[in-house]
């Protein structure tokens, strides 16, 4: 009885992770605490993670162009320099302490929280009918180094694609998800072959947390459509955002 209640408790943290990396970010506070929480060492949970994480997008890319929100075209373009960007990072990463890193970005989250608060309805809005067909140069070069941060370490990079892509590219938040989801699947793919081939996933609990994760990612997708989600994900996003920032800093 108690291994069932486990399963589900995986299985709840995976929609919630799911659903919060769908319209937000940062989802996996939720999902890796769970994964060590049933006895993986952390590295193993960071590559566990990804399984579910794969899967996710898999869904939330599909789920958001069935409510014709993504737009191919730029995602694409975007998403070419992210890439490039995070495998820069990555071989950064190797050399820094972790403690350093959390340390950092739970500074930066703080600063993105008065971002996000300043001026609330750009955001909801985006920049309506200035957003390029392409996206021009200084994009590009935003994107790889948002790669380089997504590279140096994955925790909180789907709040800065959001940024990118609202403050920068001009899109409102909902079809800035659309578009932060495939960056997030195009990311994916290598790293979790890298945790592959070294011996640093566990299928059995990646798999069962993915079922959590696609239905969390599904649900979103949903929600995405509704008249006034906007209004909605922004709210989600400030939260997400306070409580990364106090987890990061230790301040929970």
């Amino acid at each position: 009885m108690a291994q069932v209640l486990i399963y589900a408790a995986v299985v709840l943290a995976g929609f919630l992770a799911g659903f919060i990396n769908t319209l937000a970010g940062s989802g996996s506070l939720v999902s890796l605490p769970m994964l060590i929480f049933v006895g993986l060492p952390a590295n193993v949970a960071n590559g566990t993670n990804r399984v579910a994480i794969l899967l996710q997008n898999i869904v939330g890319v599909r789920g958001f162009h069935a409510q014709r929100m993504l737009q191919w075209r730029h995602a694409i373009w975007l998403a070419v320099p992210a890439a490039l960007g995070a495998i820069v990072g990555a071989n950064i990463a190797v050399e820094l302490p972790e403690e350093t890193m959390r340390r950092a970005i739970g500074v930066i989250m703080v600063l993105m929280l008065f971002v996000l608060l300043v001026n609330p309805k750009r955001w909801i809005q985006g920049k309506e009918g200035k957003v390029r067909e392409r996206p021009d140069i200084l994009e590009l070069f935003i994107f790889f180094l948002i790669g380089i941060y997504g590279g140096f370490i994955q925790a909180g990079v789907g709040i800065f694609l959001l940024a990118g892509l609202v403050l920068g590219a001009g899109f409102d938040i909902v079809r800035a998800n659309a578009i932060k989801v495939f960056i997030v699947l195009f990311f994916t793919v290598p790293a979790l072959f890298v945790f592959f081939i070294n011996g640093q996933v566990n299928w059995g609990w990646g798999l069962l947390l993915a079922v959590g994760n696609m239905s969390g990612a599904w649900a979103a997708t949903r929600f995405s459509a509704r008249p006034g989600a906007a209004v909605w994900v922004h709210r989600l996003l400030v939260a997400v955002v306070i409580y990364s920032a106090a987890r990061l800093l230790g301040l929970i």
